[in-house]
């Protein structure tokens, strides 16, 4: 039995998460409910990576979040920052040229 080697698709995922946690938190959402849309959106991730990169693109100042202590649990919730929309936007441009570049190289019709 061959074992396979999954290096590029974990590359290719980790390089594109950063892009769906953002179009994510067009709407503000807490953790777990972030970890869900994702999931239902074909991308799911672990807590162990989602949490320290929420961290580190608050840290970035392209998120903000703050605790809504309304109901029980206490839940951070985090929304885009207005940097952290001026990124969308440029990695979601990026990402549509990148789409039309490899629908070149893989010889399929971009829509």
């Amino acid at each position: 039995m061959v074992e396979r080697d999954n290096t590029g698709l974990t590359e290719l995922r980790r390089g594109v998460l950063v892009l769906a946690v953002l179009s994510r938190l067009q709407v503000p959402q807490y953790g777990y409910s972030l970890r869900q849309a994702l999931a239902e959106g074909g991308m799911p991730v672990e807590e162990g990576t989602l949490y320290p990169l929420l961290r580190r693109l608050e840290a970035q100042g392209l998120l903000a979040s703050e605790w809504n202590t309304d109901f029980a649990p206490p839940r951070r919730y985090y929304r885009l920052s207005g940097e952290g929309v001026r990124a969308y936007a440029a990695l979601a441009a990026a990402w549509r040229e990148q789409v039309r570049v490899m629908g070149g190289f893989l010889q399929v019709e971009v829509q």
